[in-house]
């Protein structure tokens, strides 16, 4: 299975996404990549965020932002499993 790709703004850090960056760096279960801009300027000054195989993520709180990664991660691969058995069952 594929590990889940998660990236962060490196200009998002003052929400304080790098503690969180880091705690999930040390999952081998993730693909952690920091990146000086992912392009989402408005979202970045305004709140803590982060994608998920592409898909941005955005919280109030740090501690939130976690919750719904970990909920978005959740989705794609329910989503990603659902399609691997369509495919078996043609």
């Amino acid at each position: 299975m594929l590990k889940p790709i998660i990236e962060f703004c490196a200009s998002n850090m003052h929400h304080g996404t790098d503690k969180l960056m880091n705690k999930l760096e040390a999952n081998p279960d993730y693909e952690v990549i920091e990146y000086g801009c992912l392009g989402n300027c408005g979202e970045c000054y305004l709140a803590p965020f982060g994608m998920v195989d592409g898909t941005i993520v955005s919280a109030d709180t740090v501690e939130e932002l976690e919750t719904k990664l970990m909920d978005e991660i959740e989705e794609q691969q329910a989503v990603r499993e659902a399609l691997d058995r369509l495919i078996d069952d043609m």
